[in-house]
């Protein structure tokens, strides 16, 4: 999929929004994209997971055998990337404010993980979900996403998939624009605080 492509899935579901938004990175931004809302038509997030897998190398894709992403915003996609390769998909969440597999979820030794996110920031909480998958076990050998919007700054040690790199910029609490300091903000991520 193209840029183009990708942003007519998110504007058709309504899913990039307009206003002032803070992330869930901390960081303030004029857009926000709602996964979620990209992500509730199932045949959408099945082409969006494909056409993240068809980004990755094939000898890669052939390694892989769990897929684990962060809970909320990745789940879904986990899950569609988990469907892509034939993989089990799992996910970590944060029941005491760190990251953790529950829910039964296992990883054995060896397990070569893909970690899988919607959009990643900053990176934090892709780095938090691979040393909690790390912790039990699994090798995280590549991360993906749906977007990056860090604007190629973040490294994982890994390679890094994203299915579209998009260049909106984004301000430090002390660095917003006064056009959007003048906006009231709203915080539509899954962290509150």
């Amino acid at each position: 999929m193209t840029e183009d492509e990708v942003l007519s899935e998110f504007r058709a579901s309504e899913a990039l929004l307009e206003g002032h938004f803070k992330l869930s990175s901390g960081r303030h931004s004029s857009h926000y994209l709602q996964c979620a809302r990209v992500l509730m038509d199932p045949m959408r997030a099945s082409r969006l997971a494909s056409a993240i897998a068809a980004k990755m190398p094939r000898d890669l894709r052939q390694q892989i055998t769990k897929v684990v992403s962060p809970a909320m915003g990745g789940v879904i996609i986990g899950h569609e990337m988990g469907r892509a390769l034939g993989v089990e998909a799992l996910f970590v969440e944060r029941p005491t404010g760190t990251f953790e597999l529950r829910r039964g979820f296992a990883l054995k030794p060896g397990d070569k993980v893909l970690m899988v996110e919607d959009v990643v920031t900053t990176g934090l909480s892709s780095r938090e979900a691979i040393k909690a998958i790390e912790a039990a076990g699994g090798e995280v050998i590549a991360t993906a996403a749906l977007v990056d919007r860090s604007g190629g700054a973040v490294d994982f040690g890994v390679p890094f998939y994203p299915l579209v790199e998009l260049s909106i910029p984004t301000y430090a609490e002390d660095e917003i624009p006064a056009e959007l300091a003048a906006l009231p903000v709203e915080k539509p991520g899954s962290r509150k605080d």
